[in-house]
C-alpha cells in the first residue's frame, strides 16, 4: 500500500499540489491525468525519489520494487536484447559475476551462481527479452543489434521493454503508447492487463486507459482527486460532480439574492417609516 499524506509540491514558484492525500492499494491499475503542466511528471519524480515534497510524505514506497519507463537513452553499443534484460539488476549482477568467475576459472563459485540463476529463471532472460521486443514491434533480429543503431522512437520502445523486463511491485509508465503502432499498443494493453503489480500510468490515450485502468487520479487546481472506474467512468462522474457543484452554486446565488432583496425591502420600509 502506498499512502500520499498531506503532500505539497512546488516546482520553482509554481504550486503543483497541496494537501494531497491518496491511498494506492496493491494491484490497482491507475491512470494519472490532468492538463499539461499540472504536475503529473513531477508527481512521478516524487515517487521515484528524484524530488522531495515541500510538505507531507509518502509511505510504503521503500518496501516495493519499482520499475519505470525512462524517457531518454544513451547511444550505447550494447545489443538491444542485453539492454532490455539488464533492466533486471539482480539478473545482470549474477550474469556479470558468472562471467568473472568463469574467466578466472573459479568453477566452484561459478556453480553457485549457476544455481542462483536457475532459481530466478535467469537462463530464459534472453528469450523473454526477445519476446518483449517482438511484442513491441521490433524485427526478429533486433535483439542482436546495437542500441545506438535505433532511432529515437525505437529507443523509447527499448526503454519500455526494459521497464517491463524489470521485476517490480509497482510500474510507472509515462505516455507508453506515444511511439507505438496499433499492433504494439494492443500487445502492451494485453500485457498490462495481466501485470500482477500496481500500475500507475500517465497517458492521453483515452481508449488505452479504458482498456487497462480501473481508477483515475486527476490533478486539477492543485488537488488530486481519485475516481473509481476507467476514463469513460471518470468523464461521466466528473460531469455529474461539476453539475452538482453548479447547481449548488446557483442555489446559493438565489439565496443570496433573496437575502439581498429582503434587506433592501427592510431598509425601504425603515426609511419610509421615518
Amino acid at each position: 500500500m502506498i499512502i500520499l499524506r498531506d503532500i505539497a509540491l512546488r516546482r520553482g514558484s509554481k504550486l503543483l499540489l497541496q494537501d494531497t492525500n491518496v491511498t494506492i492499494q496493491p494491484g490497482q491499475r491507475l491512470a494519472l491525468i490532468g492538463a499539461n503542466g499540472c504536475g503529473k511528471s513531477s508527481l512521478f519524480s516524487l515517487l521515484l525519489g528524484e524530488l522531495t515534497a515541500d510538505a507531507g510524505g509518502i509511505e510504503g514506497m521503500n518496501k516495493l520494487r519499482l520499475s519505470h519507463m525512462a524517457q531518454e537513452i544513451h547511444a550505447t553499443s550494447l545489443p538491444a536484447g542485453e539492454y532490455v534484460w539488464r533492466g533486471d539488476e539482480q539478473l545482470a549482477q549474477k550474469r556479470d559475476a558468472l562471467l568473472r568467475l568463469e574467466t578466472t576459472e573459479d568453477f566452484d563459485g561459478a556453480a553457485i551462481i549457476h544455481n542462483e540463476l536457475e532459481e530466478i529463471d535467469g537462463y530464459s532472460a534472453d528469450r523473454r527479452a526477445e519476446r518483449l521486443l517482438q511484442g513491441l514491434g521490433f524485427a526478429e533480429d533486433a535483439a542482436t543489434r546495437a542500441v545506438c543503431d535505433f532511432s529515437g522512437g525505437w529507443r523509447i520502445r527499448l526503454n519500455l521493454a526494459r521497464a517491463l523486463m524489470t521485476p517490480s511491485d509497482i510500474l510507472l509508465l509515462d505516455e507508453p503508447t506515444n511511439h507505438l503502432d496499433l499492433d504494439a499498443t494492443l500487445w502492451l494493453q494485453q500485457w498490462l492487463q495481466q501485470y500482477p503489480g500496481t500500475l500507475l500510468m500517465i497517458s492521453h490515450d483515452r481508449d488505452f486507459i479504458d482498456a487497462t485502468c480501473e481508477r483515475i487520479l486527476h490533478i486539477e487546481q492543485q488537488q488530486l482527486q481519485s475516481y473509481k472506474g476507467n476514463y469513460s467512468d471518470f468523464e461521466r462522474r466528473r460531469a455529474e460532480r461539476l453539475a452538482n457543484q453548479q447547481a449548488s452554486y446557483e442555489k446559493q446565488q438565489r439565496r443570496i439574492s433573496q437575502i439581498d432583496d429582503f434587506v433592501s425591502r427592510f431598509r425601504y420600509k425603515a426609511t419610509k417609516a421615518k
